[in-house]
């Protein structure tokens, strides 16, 4: 995880960062909005357990999130920026969950252990990363 932004930095280097697929809804540069939220929201509601004892969350809507901030015509650079901070408070709010044996109530989950919010987040995160590559090969094809 640690390594994510760099990866998504790099992935985007000599692109525009709104290139796009057909089969997908989301530029690059709406990808790296999206992992940015994602890591900013479970790092909070870790933080919230660990911090109040508010272990109850629900789920949310990843399209309505993408819709309310215009995932796709947000800067490339700014989106960039923006996980490099995501990054950096997910894991201080992991590592403080995972030291303090963090236990979420995810509404459709069930108990969502630190640990296993971290392994879902680094799935989610290894993921959009092939997301980003598939639309950047696709963009690189010669249009026929």
């Amino acid at each position: 995880m640690a390594e994510l932004p760099a990866r998504c930095r790099g992935l985007l280097a000599g692109h525009t960062g709104y290139e796009r697929h057909p089969d997908l809804g989301w530029t690059p540069a709406g990808y790296v909005s999206h992992i940015t939220d994602n890591l900013r929201n479970w790092a909070e509601r870790l933080a919230g357990a660990r911090l109040s004892g508010a272990v109850d969350v629900p789920g949310y809507d990843p399209d309505l999130v993408a819709e309310g901030r215009s995932y796709n015509r947000i800067a490339p650079a700014a989106a960039l920026w923006s996980l490099e901070r995501a990054a950096d408070a997910w894991a201080s709010s992991v590592t403080a969950a995972l030291d303090a044996g963090t236990v979420l109530r995810h509404a459709e989950r069930g108990a969502q252990r630190a640990e296993d919010v971290a392994r879902n987040n680094a799935h989610d995160g290894h993921h959009h990363l092939w997301d980003i590559q598939r639309i950047l090969r696709y963009a690189g094809r010669p249009k026929v």
